[in-house]
């Protein structure tokens, strides 16, 4: 069955947008060029995004699969489910469109701070809250120290993957299994202590 002309356009316009944007650079893509690439009129691109920033947002959440349902991580091992959720990569299948994005995404989100401070809400934000979500289970059960501040947790684990994010395709140093260096890191960091057994029965 064909896609409906609506949902093909819509999806001609994201995949014109992120190559142009990947090219060019965000800053020098006009929405004339999008929708030359595309096929896709700038009257009708403009009824589905108000701007080329709202274009780029929704983009760029496909580019990375945040428009898909990320799967659960409970299986009961908060270190294992933590490592789950740090190698969960759902665009992994065009991972040399998103090493070439990477760069632009990151200068235009400094210099337009509305644009950087949609992108952060709509990436980092669910991160930070399901790597606390963990971090604060594994202090409740008694496997992390409640010496852990949890905003040092999830700096110290989101710093690397922000490292893999931006460099995995410049530099070919980035190890395949920074999640587990990272969180077996922390684990033997902040391990919990375990209380002495017998200490008080041989006093």
């Amino acid at each position: 069955m064909a896609r409906p002309r609506s949902a093909r356009a819509h999806k001609q316009v994201l995949d014109a947008a992120l190559e142009l944007f990947a090219e060019r650079g965000i800053e020098s893509t006009s929405m004339d060029s999008i929708a030359g690439l595309s096929r896709v009129s700038k009257a009708t691109i403009y009824k589905h995004w108000a701007d080329k920033d709202a274009l780029c947002l929704e983009a760029m959440v496909h580019l990375h699969g945040l428009d898909k349902q990320p799967p659960l991580f409970e299986s009961g091992d908060l270190r294992a489910d933590l490592i789950a959720f740090l190698k969960y990569r759902p665009a992994e299948e065009r991972p040399e469109l998103h090493n070439r994005l990477m760069p632009h995404l990151i200068a235009y989100s400094a210099h337009n701070r509305a644009f950087g401070n949609a992108w952060r809400s709509r990436f980092m934000e669910p991160s930070r809250a399901q790597i606390s979500k963990l971090l604060n289970e594994a202090i409740e059960t008694g496997e992390l120290s409640r010496d852990l501040n949890i905003s040092v947790g999830v700096a110290m684990i989101m710093g690397p993957m922000l490292y893999r994010h931006i460099f995995s395709g410049i530099h070919g140093d980035v190890p395949q299994d920074l999640p587990e260096l990272v969180v077996n890191a922390l684990w033997k960091a902040y391990r919990a202590a375990k209380p002495a057994r017998n200490a008080a029965r041989n006093n």
